[in-house]
């Protein structure tokens, strides 16, 4: 499958995680919420990257190792901040907000990698921007 098109299931498949979380938040801790959500994805994983073969544990200590485990401690910090954030916010604010992680990653990315930062890029990620500052503050 091309790449757009796990984008696009990864973008339908998000998309109803700030909603189910929030409903699940009226009768359980957030915290509990985040730990099934993250233990569910997990155990899925896990079983990709067995049925993958993909179970290499001794490159961890490699310098690209270093970077999933400190990929994994950033992700552990934005995902229970944004749970929290759900359990005391509206879905409609937080999430526009956290979603800024994309602007954040887009630019980090042509930075770092140098990755072309066209005009229209640019200007996409400056609307980007701009739709999450009007619909988190009306």
């Amino acid at each position: 499958m091309h790449y757009l098109l796990w984008a696009i299931l990864a973008l339908l498949a998000y998309s109803l995680v700030p909603p189910l979380s929030k409903l699940a938040s009226d009768q359980l801790p957030i915290m509990l919420v985040a730990l099934i959500a993250n233990v569910t994805i997990t155990v899925v994983n896990l079983a990709v990257v067995l049925y993958l073969d993909e179970g290499g544990l001794g490159s961890l200590s490699s310098t690209h190792g270093l970077y999933a485990i400190a990929a994994g401690v950033f992700l552990t910090v934005g995902v229970l901040s944004y749970f929290h954030s759900l359990s005391i916010g509206p879905v409609s604010v937080v999430t526009p907000i956290f979603g800024l992680f994309l602007v954040g990653s887009s630019v980090i990315g042509m930075v770092a990698f140098e990755e072309p930062a066209t005009a229209r890029k640019i200007a996409g990620l400056g609307c980007a921007a701009l739709a999450v500052y009007l619909t988190s503050t009306a």
